[in-house]
């Protein structure tokens, strides 16, 4: 659906997994595995691999931060290495190359510690050969979907599916030739966009949120077993 006005299209990110699962029942197999982007993928994340009876895993990247504006974002940095960049910005921006560097290292700092505290409850798992899932709560820029892309490529993902329930025109446009396919149930072609405009519940999750969202998927996994 493409869209010309921000509104609240989903009531929370559960609501958005349930949705965005339904648009996703072809891929309901044993060869396809979930990847979310933590924080805010992984409650959307968990749906849809609950839903497909798909495994579940957590693909850690980050944005760099636009200095003086942590909202905002020219680039993207993953758990093994991968480095993404809006080159094009970070010219405009004024940025050195030492400056992009001493930024990412710090991004990496703590991708580092969200990884140690989130495979705690789910270890990484084999995805060579399977139909890989990356699923975020919202597309803004894209960069961090094309991180992510990418360092699950690395992984031999036989075909890789970026999907979420809402992205900006601007990110779908630049995600779409990158995945084998993008998913996304709201595209919104305005003139300003912000992901948290598209729910009507929207907050910043804590690493012990995400974590409560973990085990309900290993809890339900087992029960299942």
């Amino acid at each position: 659906m493409i869209v010309s006005e921000a509104r609240p299209f989903f009531r929370d990110r559960d609501d958005a997994g349930e949705r965005l699962a339904e648009a996703l029942q072809h891929y309901g197999n044993e060869e396809t595995a979930v990847l979310a982007i933590p924080r805010g993928g992984v409650p959307v994340g968990a749906k849809v691999a609950d839903q497909l009876g798909a495994s579940l895993d957590v693909v850690v990247t980050r944005k760099i931060a636009i200095p003086g504006n942590p909202e905002a974002g020219y680039g993207a940095v993953t758990e093994n290495g991968v480095v993404v960049l809006n080159q094009p910005l970070a010219e405009r921006l004024g940025l050195t190359q030492d400056q992009i560097e001493g930024q990412a290292e710090k991004v990496r700092t703590e991708i580092t510690r969200r990884a140690a505290v989130f495979r705690s409850r789910l270890r990484s798992m084999p995805i060579e050969g399977k139909t890989a899932i990356i699923i975020d709560d919202g597309l803004a820029s894209g960069f961090t979907m094309l991180a992510a892309i990418e360092s699950v490529r690395r992984r031999k993902a036989a075909r890789i599916v970026a999907a979420v329930p809402v992205a900006s025109g601007s990110a779908y446009d630049l995600v779409k030739p990158v995945a084998d396919e993008l998913v996304a149930l709201v595209v919104a072609r305005t003139e300003w966009f912000a992901v948290a405009s598209f729910y009507q519940h929207w907050h910043d999750l804590t690493d012990g949120e995400v974590i409560r969202y973990l085990d309900w998927w290993v809890k339900g996994r087992r029960t299942a077993e």
